[in-house]
């Protein structure tokens, strides 16, 4: 394993078991994958995984986060999920334009750790599998290479798309995490999904929360605020920018210190 990839995945572990620790995986550019081809207007076919999401994904838990119903997983369900990422494996994705390309790495990441947890039901949480660092094992093998959860995001996503919005697609089988959709992304959807992805985290106490005058907010906001802003004033704009009226008008006008904290329990039902 190259020493940054080990570096980061010390960090990373240590990361896991604080929510206070400020720093994360480092963005480590893969240029093997900054090639696309925006001649290419095929499409690749992520109807077997948006059926799955369909399935199980509820999306009007009382919570307000969406849960996904581990349990409820026929095994033929998980073979078609199996199947599914195999055809991904399949695929060389720098054959295909840009948007293309972004919603195959937010769906394979996202079916990914639905299958590990799959595999490992039931746990209480993705880091209680390979004892914490299951995001950093390699669980697949694209184009000759191969891949985990943290490479995908970090080597790829991440430093590629230069994009804070990928962060509101990226569901890592957590409460705290970004909203897993009840479908999949595609090419067309992609822009607009992940903005209400943003807008619906940010809205959620989970994401920012206010009252008397204190500020909580994720973790993922400390962990990867250089994706996001330059500095405290610009992140609350970008806060802003999602927040509905009400909640925006309060975080512009923000002064106080911000508390982080991150809840890693399973986004079970």
């Amino acid at each position: 394993m190259p020493l940054i990839k080990q570096l980061n995945a010390l960090i990373f572990g240590l990361l896991l078991v604080s929510g206070t620790v400020v720093a994360a995986p480092s963005q480590d550019y893969w240029g093997f994958w900054d090639k696309s081809s925006q001649r290419n207007v095929s499409r690749i076919d992520h109807s077997a995984w948006n059926s799955i999401l369909g399935t199980y994904v509820i999306d009007n838990h009382a919570s307000g986060v969406n849960r996904f119903r581990y349990s409820a997983v026929t095994p033929a369900k998980k073979k078609v999920l199996v199947r599914y990422i195999r055809d991904l494996e399949d695929i060389d994705p720098r054959k295909y334009s840009r948007r293309e390309q972004q919603a195959y790495w937010l769906n394979l990441y996202n079916a990914l750790a639905v299958n590990l947890v799959l595999d490992n039901y039931p746990v209480k949480s993705i880091n209680d599998i390979d004892r914490g660092s299951a995001l950093d094992s390699a669980l697949i093998r694209v184009a000759g290479q191969s891949l985990s959860l943290n490479d995908i995001e970090h080597r790829i996503l991440r430093p590629i798309w230069k994009d804070h919005k990928v962060h509101f697609g990226m569901s890592c089988a957590s409460i705290s995490c970004p909203n897993l959709l009840a479908q999949a992304f595609t090419a067309a959807n992609v822009n607009a999904l992940l903005e209400k992805s943003g807008h619906d985290y940010i809205n959620h106490p989970r994401g920012i929360h206010l009252k008397n005058g204190k500020m909580k907010a994720s973790s993922m906001f400390n962990w990867y605020q250089k994706d996001f802003a330059k500095d405290d004033k610009t992140m609350l704009k970008v806060y802003a920018h999602y927040a509905d009226d009400r909640l925006a008008l309060y975080l512009l006008g923000f002064q106080g210190e911000i508390d982080y904290v991150y809840d890693w329990s399973l986004n079970a039902p």
